[in-house]
């Protein structure tokens, strides 16, 4: 299935569209919120195994609702190497199905599904995972790259 193209901005806010990566491998993480625990957890293993995906040429975007400002405060503070993406509009999350209904303290909410994405060269989807542990995400996602 085709990866569906989207524009936003990153952590300093410079446009990035999934385009731009024709020709590498591109890891898409969604996560729900800049500094909550599972995220950091999360958003840290990416940072710790980002060496591992620079070594297989893979490109390693993190996308969430927050803003730009949100975005910039934490990958400052956790010096997260890859780019984050602003996505308050839903446009990335709703276009890979992540953005969903979720259950929270016994209420019914919208959130976004802890989810990656592998896609090739070619804007390919080779691999999801959905609903994924925290900490075991960015390994998943490494397995995945052949």
């Amino acid at each position: 299935m085709q990866a569906p193209e989207f524009t936003l901005p990153d952590q300093d806010g410079n446009l990035v569209s999934l385009s731009d990566f024709r020709g590498k491998k591109v890891i898409l993480f969604f996560y729900s919120k800049d500094n909550t625990a599972g995220c950091t957890r999360q958003a840290c293993a990416f940072a710790e195994q980002y060496p591992a995906f620079q070594e297989k040429d893979a490109v390693v975007l993190g996308i969430s609702k927050d803003t730009v400002a949100s975005h910039r405060r934490f990958a400052e503070k956790y010096q997260l190497p890859y780019r984050i993406l602003a996505d308050p509009e839903f446009q990335a999350l709703e276009a890979y199905g992540v953005r969903q209904e979720k259950n929270m303290y016994g209420k019914k909410v919208m959130g976004t599904i802890r989810s990656s994405y592998l896609i090739d060269e070619e804007g390919i989807i080779r691999e999801v995972h959905a609903k994924v542990k925290p900490e075991e995400n960015a390994g998943l996602a490494l397995a995945d790259i052949k």
